[in-house]
């Protein structure tokens, strides 16, 4: 397992969830939540840059079948864009088929209701996506996931996105 805080997000359309692991890659736990919009870019270069982290993992939304629909090519489009802020940290799309619904039924279990429960299920679903690919690593040895690319023309430019 390579060593190293990394940093897991679960973008939506409102909301991107941002959960980070210890530097042994072994925990992950919720950190926080980013509107989503202006600034978000940079406030989540800001967490990256704060944690030390040594890679980002982006959660990539996919159909049960495995296939990518709107919401899968709107999610490339802004990691890339996130890959370009980070360079050169890494950033890492790796599936999160079912991961909000994990996140709601283990938070439901654990007695968080309503309003407080829809609060917290971005950074709950950031988790499952991080820890799920830290247990990858751990049991298989290699990165899971695909790397996005960061644009070689203004790959350090923040954007107000």
């Amino acid at each position: 397992m390579r060593w190293g805080v990394r940093l897991g997000l679960d973008p939506g359309d409102a909301r991107i969830g941002v959960a980070r692991s210890d530097p042994t890659g072994f925990l992950a736990t919720p950190l926080e939540t980013v509107r989503r919009g202006k600034g978000d870019l940079r406030r989540i270069a800001r967490l990256a840059r704060e944690a030390e982290a040594v890679e980002v993992v982006v959660g990539l939304p996919r159909s049960l079948s495995g296939g990518e629909g709107p919401a899968a090519v709107r999610t490339r489009t802004w990691a890339d864009r996130l890959a370009g802020v980070l360079a050169p940290v890494p950033v890492r799309l790796v599936d999160e088929r079912l991961t909000t619904i994990s996140a709601e039924a283990m938070l439901r279990d654990r007695g968080v209701k309503g309003q407080a429960r829809r609060a917290v299920v971005d950074m709950a679903a950031a988790v499952v996506i991080l820890q799920h690919a830290l247990d990858t690593e751990r049991s298989t040895g290699t990165p899971p996931g695909e790397v996005v690319r960061a644009p070689v023309v203004g790959a350090r430019e923040e954007t107000d996105e």
